[in-house]
């Protein structure tokens, strides 16, 4: 039985896509890698309309969290300050990296399932100077989509830009780079993107790196990736075969209609499933409205285990994703990217249906 994964990357592959792996071995140091690795630059700037003089999109062999230490160590300056906002797990994974580096850094931190307040976020960029603000723009830990728009009005005011986890949102949310005053923004392949993982980015302002200081890291130094793929170069060997599969899910995802047409397939996907889980009494964990498109967060039933949930989905051909820390008895979580037909969203529901009807009592 083919098995739909509905947890929030890696995704289920198109055929195109997974085909593309076995495009012909290829040396990183040879012309036939430099041009696809600047056609993949060029699409991943494309993707959001942006300038390419004034933005560079840089690949990294890593999952999403190394494109996020990458953009954390290498684009805050040698006297700069970051507030890291925390409502989840990746904003907390974010402080963590600080730490690891002996960045200068604050946090301001809510429970995992409410918004950052704006008016704390105020009183706090009022007490000090910070030269960057950062946040999960999707925390999938909960699926809140937060409100970056809102949020960087208020770093405006105190002269804070923005460096931006949209590692689960690239592709399939709105990112307003300019409005939001992003310096950088950090994302992967094997999310909204559909392809498959071992490939992230960051896409970053170039003036960030006109000015030279000693790097954080030797591996995730994004200032030498820029220097070398402008030239047509890799600092580092990548990992050839996940860029062919990106380039052809770049290709798939630009012919499709890009980020918007993504927005809207994950969104009806997602309404159908909402409309199914609600009428069989399983309410979210936060407002819908809150949500992304990309996840949504259910909570468990009185006595269905989180374990026995999976299973029987998993019996039935769909794969779902476990809460995390205090949330890992009491929900589940639901993602609808990737190579889904119609007749699996019919599968799903009736899955949903079997698995969940009557679990209420």
């Amino acid at each position: 039985m083919k098995q739909i994964l509905l947890n929030p990357g890696p995704v289920t592959l198109s055929k195109r896509v997974r085909n593309a792996l076995q495009e012909p071995d290829l040396c990183h140091r040879e012309i036939e890698f430099a041009n696809l690795q600047k056609n993949i630059r060029k699409k991943i700037l494309a993707t959001y309309g942006l300038d390419t003089k004034i933005w560079a999109s840089i690949l990294l062999t890593g999952s999403g969290t190394a494109a996020v230490e990458a953009m954390i160590t290498s684009c805050i300056p040698p006297h700069g300050k970051i507030l890291i906002l925390e409502n989840g797990v990746y904003g907390e994974r974010m402080t963590k990296i600080a730490v690891a580096h002996n960045i200068n850094h604050e946090k301001l931190s809510v429970e995992w399932n409410l918004p950052i307040s704006l008016k704390k976020l105020d009183k706090v960029l009022s007490r000090s100077q910070y030269s960057h603000v950062a946040i999960v723009h999707h925390e999938t830990t909960t699926g809140r989509l937060n409100d970056i728009a809102a949020i960087s009005e208020v770093c405006r005011k105190h002269g804070a830009r923005i460096l931006m986890d949209g590692v689960s949102s690239f592709g399939g949310e709105n990112i307003d780079f300019e409005r939001w005053k992003l310096d950088a923004c950090a994302a992967t392949a094997n999310k909204c993107l559909h392809g498959v993982p071992g490939t992230a980015f960051v896409v970053t302002r170039r003036k960030l790196f006109q000015t030279s200081h000693p790097a954080k890291s030797v591996y995730l130094d994004l200032a030498q990736y820029l220097v070398k793929q402008d030239l047509g170069e890799t600092p580092f060997t990548q990992s050839v075969q996940c860029f062919y599969a990106l380039d052809q899910a770049m290709n798939e995802f630009l012919n499709e209609g890009g980020w918007q047409a993504r927005h809207e397939l994950f969104s009806n996907r997602m309404s159908d499933v909402q409309e199914k889980l609600l009428s069989l009494g399983i309410k979210p964990l936060i407002e819908l409205s809150e949500s992304s498109c990309v996840l949504n967060t259910f909570k468990l039933p009185a006595g269905k285990s989180y374990e026995n949930l999976h299973d029987e989905l998993k019996s039935l051909g769909f794969i779902i994703y476990a809460g995390q820390g205090r949330f890992s008895t009491k929900v589940f979580r639901l993602s609808l990217m990737g190579s889904i037909s119609k007749s699996d969203m019919s599968r799903l529901l009736a899955a949903l249906t079997k698995t969940l009807a009557g679990s209420l009592g």
